[in-house]
This record gives structure tokens, C-alpha cells and sequence, in this order.
């Protein structure tokens, strides 16, 4: 099975299972279904740096940068209307500007290299500048260009085992270089794995360090629960962030953690009602 059909499959479950899921159910299994069996055809081509991993980890240098993006405009440009075409049937709200996005792509005010360059170098002055051009909200161009360019890098990340980057230390992705979007504990000692917000690589990481600033001082490191799932909130009071956290032994483990993100949204409102940010 596909990790596609994998993210779908479990959602689907969690819909049945918890009727509370029935409202984002729709929306992102739309996407999964759209992107099924086009994993291939984003138009986006990853080709990685031609340096010996050792001595990227010896720098704390990512294996990509935006150099190694190349984009086919007219292909990537279908899949991204195809991705409008399911956020205009899922959601209603947004309607008039997935129509101005649709229309910017295909008279060439939106330039999708530019913007999946930004995305990856994290930098938001090109995101921003056409935001104020179209007079979109920057969120919702960003949203859906990250669609086809996190389908692009896991499947690159793929082909690469977690033996692979052993002595990474970094808290950024040794792959495409973003931030943890969840971790893991797995095994009997607890093992933690950092999963990449954007390739879903996972590395080892320190047990008891925060994810995102790496501050190591227990008095300031904690976590919560709620309700008796096997996610929970780890916290770090020196950068007032969070991230959410699975205990594989407790279960769960079908569920990609991209979808066990999504599922665990009441968590994400719990850790903000407390004055923490989700790690960027």
C-alpha cells in the first residue's frame, strides 16, 4: 500500500471510528484522492547535491536546497489546478480566490518555481509579494503549493533509511532542511524520531531536548495530555513552543503521523489556550 493510500485509509477509519472527525475528514481525503496515483506528476524533479553525506552532516548542511527544484511549469501548473479544482468542491469559502490563484497560474503572475523556492528556503518575501499582488492571503497560497511540493519530497525521502544520517544532531530535517512537524517514541526504550513537517524523513534525536531550540533544562521542559490517545503535547518554556509527540507503544501506529497530526487538532488549540507556538 502507498503511503497515499495509507493516509487516506486512515482517515477514512478515524471518520468511523470518531464521528468529531467527520468535518476535516472530507477535505483531506479529497486532496489524498487527487494526488493517488500522481505522485509522479507534480512536475517537480528533485536532484540532490552531488556531496558525500558525511560531509553534509559534518557541516549540518541539508542534502537540498531550492537549487535542486526543477520545475515543468505546464505540468506542475495541472496539478495544481487540479488541487484548486478539490479545495473548490470541499470548501466554499475560499471560492473567489482559488478562482484568482487558478487564473494567476495560467497567465503567468504566479511563477510556481518562485514559489516552491520560497517555500523550501523558507522565505517569505516571494509568498508575501504576491499575496499583495492578487490580494490572496499569503496562508492560503502557500497551503496549496505546499500540496504538490511535500508530495515531491517524500517521495524523495524515500529512498533514504534513517541509517543514513546516524550522526545527525540537528533539529531541521537532514534531508530538505525544515522543522520537525511531530516526533515519535518507538521501541522499548522509548527511542525519539523527529518527523520532517515537509518530507516526513524521520531522524533520532535527544530524548530530553526541546525540538526547536534545543534547550536541555528540565525545569523547563514538560508535556500534557488529553484523553487517553497515545499523541501528547511536549512543551519548551524557553521558546514557548511545542510539539506534538506519539508514543508508538501505545498504538497508533497504522496511522501515518501526517494524518495522526491532522487528527489531533484539540491538541494544537489546547497547546495555543496555554501560550505555546506550534514550532516553525
Amino acid at each position: 500500500m502507498s503511503r497515499t493510500q495509507q493516509k487516506i485509509t486512515a482517515l477514512l477509519h478515524a471518520a468511523q471510528a470518531h464521528p468529531e472527525y467527520a468535518g476535516i475528514v472530507p477535505l483531506f481525503a479529497g486532496i489524498y484522492h487527487y494526488v493517488l496515483g500522481r505522485e509522479q506528476q507534480t512536475g517537480i524533479t528533485i536532484v540532490p547535491s552531488d556531496a558525500d553525506p558525511a560531509q553534509l552532516l559534518e557541516k549540518s548542511t541539508p542534502l537540498l536546497n531550492s537549487s535542486s527544484l526543477r520545475v515543468d511549469r505546464e505540468q506542475t501548473i495541472t496539478f495544481l489546478i487540479g488541487i484548486i479544482g478539490v479545495l473548490s468542491e470541499t470548501g466554499k469559502d475560499n471560492a473567489e480566490y482559488l478562482q484568482q490563484i487558478a487564473a494567476a497560474l495560467q497567465s503567468g503572475a504566479i511563477d510556481p518555481s518562485v514559489i516552491y523556492g520560497a517555500i523550501q528556503e523558507r522565505h517569505r518575501a516571494p509568498i508575501d509579494d504576491a499575496s499583495k499582488t492578487l490580494n490572496i492571503p499569503a496562508p492560503l497560497i502557500e497551503y496549496i503549493f505546499e500540496i504538490p511540493l511535500r508530495t515531491a519530497l517524500e517521495n524523495f525521502s524515500t529512498g533514504y533509511g534513517v541509517d543514513v544520517f546516524t550522526g545527525w544532531q540537528e533539529s531541521f530535517c537532514p534531508i530538505c532542511g525544515a522543522r520537525a512537524g511531530m516526533a515519535e517514541l518507538s521501541g522499548e526504550e522509548g527511542r525519539r524520531m523527529l518527523s520532517c513537517s515537509a518530507c516526513s524523513y524521520l531522524w533520532p534525536f535527544k530524548r530530553l531536548t526541546c525540538a526547536y531550540c534545543g534547550c536541555s533544562d528540565p525545569e523547563k521542559l514538560s508535556y500534557f495530555t488529553a484523553g487517553d490517545g497515545a499523541t501528547r503535547v511536549d512543551t519548551c518554556t524557553a521558546c514557548s513552543r511545542y510539539i506534538k509527540t506519539r508514543d508508538s507503544r501505545k498504538g497508533d501506529t497504522d496511522v501515518p503521523l501526517e494524518v495522526e497530526d491532522l487528527l489531533t487538532i484539540h491538541l494544537d488549540l489546547l497547546a495555543s489556550r496555554d501560550g505555546f507556538e506550534r514550532g516553525k
